[in-house]
């Protein structure tokens, strides 16, 4: 089949084999895939990935970053061959997927993370019928491609453990931090900061449910959370969603003391921060990553029924010969949030 593979650290289009399916996986015709922020980490950063999951010993990321890999992960399709079990999907239906597989061995593999089970880069995927969430019929299943990452969202916000009356502020504003700051506006959060430099993803932060936006070039997050009527006898739950060396650092010198920060974004590099800090402040930091499986079909259902507005978040469709542009245009983004693979 033709799928988008990368090779070392380039992007090619070329043939990728798809396995046979075992008796409970299902292969799937892709609809749609977003591209995650985490993919474009991987492509420069794939032996750090690899090195980490192996020292803490997560199974799922263990793949040979010397040979091929499709990735993709945030993907709906069409079944095309049912499991031969008899579970799952049947035939023609639109499903989104939680994009992980049990071998029988017992081994778990990432799909899109996989030498073997290409993502949604590609004409076709497997999954596991298990793993498989019907679309319902009024949905388009290529708006409920963004399942997935509305699920690491939600994951996040869930770990912020924020009650009535709490605060919020959302450390950059790119698809997972976009995703935070809806949830937060679903669940009725009082006060939603959000900062970003580009102007066109605070205004999709704006739109989105953040009540304040603010360039951190000309005013802190923390600033404007103040002005916002912030109090630090009450302090601001901070999501850093920008996944990049410093972060931690900044959102804990930026923190007013006693504040729980969760770390949402993904940084595959190595990163240092001063304790010091952190301790004189009493900060409690929180790393998350992905979801649960309630909270992925929670996040399908907001979105089938319109309790979360995807649409402003998809800004851009590719085929797969444009793969490899839309990483380069992502990898420096001033407009973009969320762009769709559509095999």
């Amino acid at each position: 089949m033709k799928a988008v593979v990368m090779r070392g650290q380039e992007l090619v289009v070329d043939d990728f084999p798809l396995p046979e399916p075992t008796e409970d996986q299902v292969v799937l015709d892709t609809i749609a895939c977003g591209i995650c922020g985490s993919d474009l980490h991987c492509l420069k950063h794939a032996d750090e990935l690899v090195a980490t999951s192996a020292e803490g010993g997560m199974e799922i990321f263990m793949f040979d970053t010397s040979a091929d890999i499709v990735m993709g992960h945030e993907f709906t399709g069409r079944v095309s061959r049912p499991a031969a079990n008899g579970t799952g999907p049947r035939e023609g239906q639109a499903v989104a997927v939680m994009p992980g597989l049990t071998l029988p061995s017992g081994k778990p593999e990432a799909v899109g993370y996989s030498n073997t089970y290409p993502g949604g880069y590609g004409e076709q995927v497997i999954a596991g019928a298990s793993t498989c969430v019907n679309v319902p019929d009024h949905l388009d299943p290529t708006r409920a491609a963004l399942t997935e990452p509305l699920a690491v969202g939600l994951h996040a916000v869930n770990s912020g453990g924020l009650v009535e009356g709490d605060t919020a502020i959302v450390l950059g504003c790119g698809p997972v931090g976009l995703t935070v700051v809806a949830w937060l506006a679903a669940k009725g959060v009082l006060t939603i900061v959000a900062a970003d430099f580009s102007p066109g993803r605070r205004t999709l932060a704006a739109t989105l449910g953040a009540d304040v936006v603010v360039d951190p070039t000309n005013k802190s997050a923390v600033d404007a959370w103040r002005e916002a009527g912030g109090s630090s006898k009450r302090p601001p739950v901070i999501f850093e969603c920008v996944g990049v060396p410093g972060m931690i650092d900044q959102a804990c010198a930026m923190a007013p003391r006693r504040t729980k920060l969760v770390i949402v974004g993904l940084c595959m590099e190595a990163d240092t921060f001063r304790p010091t800090m952190a301790m004189n402040k009493e900060i409690s930091m929180n790393f998350v990553l992905g979801w649960t499986g309630r909270e992925f079909v929670s996040s399908l259902e907001a979105i089938a029924s319109g309790a979360i507005d995807v649409e402003p978040l998809i800004t851009g469709q590719v085929d797969l010969d444009g793969v490899p542009g839309a990483f380069e245009e992502l990898a420096s983004p001033v407009e973009h949030a969320k762009i769709l693979v559509i095999p």
